[in-house]
């Protein structure tokens, strides 16, 4: 009977993890970007009275999910529906974020915009939620079936910090990644947007990559291992800002600070602190609350019957602490 059980769910996951292997946001053709959506769409129009929308998100831990949830709430109240925006206390809990799908495709909800914890726990939920709700998938992990996808071009992240590091250091030098959790989208894209572009200096070499799972606490114990052994580290690139943080307490406690440069990912407010201390010397802001903003919008123009692209690519900029202020008002 268990096994009897199984089979539909691992039918599931087995057809997704085959639709992964052909859908790729980072090129899919069928795209917009998100600050073309009124130019080529219109104005967005006005939604149903009371409509409810649920926002699946990965943990409320770190700070990037946080401000998507902020976003969430602004473009709720811009665009007339209810968000009901929740997540799990981690982010390895995806058994918890699947169940909160379901919560809330029993409330009925009209539209899902989920941010899975890996690409293929909420998969269960999409097929379940296919004849009652829209599921727009909100950045990060990719889960390859749902309608549409709201986010920013992943491979790009790791592009602009590879170009920097390229112009800044064209004798070479010796960087390291911190990737975030293996197999995941995001810090597969990230990570070889950043490797294939600087490849270009074969000078500047990679002497290590390595997960550290979004983890503060596990990125700040590899990066003091990795000191240990390249005390004339040039650079850190980190898939997230959290473990970029981390790594900034371990170049701190190896007295490399201003020496070995840490760049992070996500744009979270921690990150800008750092920036304007003179500690992580960047990080792709990816714009949350943005990004949450146009979920909103997108949901509510399909709601209405608008016929948009598969994919709507948000924003993201390389920020540094001599542009910081131009960014700032993102964060609002």
């Amino acid at each position: 009977m268990k096994t009897q059980k199984l089979l539909p769910i691992l039918t599931v996951l087995l057809a997704g993890a085959a639709a992964a292997q052909t859908f790729s946001p980072d090129t899919e053709k069928s795209r917009v970007a998100s600050d073309q959506l009124v130019k080529q769409f219109g104005a967005v129009p006005k939604p149903t009275s009371g409509v409810q929308v649920g926002g699946v998100m990965k943990a409320l831990s770190n700070e990037y999910w946080q401000l998507l949830r902020t976003g969430y709430l602004k473009g709720a109240a811009r665009y007339g529906v209810k968000v009901d925006a929740q997540a799990p206390s981690n982010e390895s809990d995806q058994i918890g974020q699947l169940s909160m799908m379901n919560t809330m495709i029993g409330k009925g909800y009209k539209a899902l915009l989920i941010s899975p914890q890996s690409d293929v726990n909420l998969l269960p939920g999409i097929v379940r939620a296919d004849k009652t709700s829209l599921v727009i998938n909100v950045n990060d992990a990719v889960a390859p079936t749902a309608q549409h996808f709201v986010g920013n071009i992943q491979y790009d992240n790791g592009v602009s910090v590879a170009n920097y590091l390229l112009k800044t250091f064209p004798k070479g030098g010796q960087v390291a990644v911190i990737e975030g959790q293996a197999g995941v989208y995001a810090a597969k894209q990230r990570t070889l947007g950043f490797k294939t572009t600087l490849a270009k200096n074969p000078a500047l070499k990679i002497v290590a990559s390595v997960p550290a799972d979004w983890d503060r606490q596990k990125a700040f114990s590899t990066a003091r291992d990795l000191l240990r052994r390249y005390p004339d580290l040039t650079a850190f690139y980190c898939n997230n800002d959290t473990m970029a943080l981390g790594v900034v307490e371990a170049v701190k406690a190896s007295g490399r600070l201003g020496k070995t440069l840490v760049f992070g990912t996500d744009g979270i407010n921690a990150a800008y602190d750092s920036i304007k201390k003179g500690e992580l010397t960047g990080t792709v802001d990816s714009f949350p609350v943005l990004t949450g903003e146009v979920a909103v919008e997108v949901a509510v123009r399909l709601l209405a019957g608008q016929k948009l692209p598969k994919v709507i690519a948000t924003p993201q900029a390389l920020v540094m602490k001599d542009s910081i202020a131009k960014y700032e008002q993102f964060k609002k």
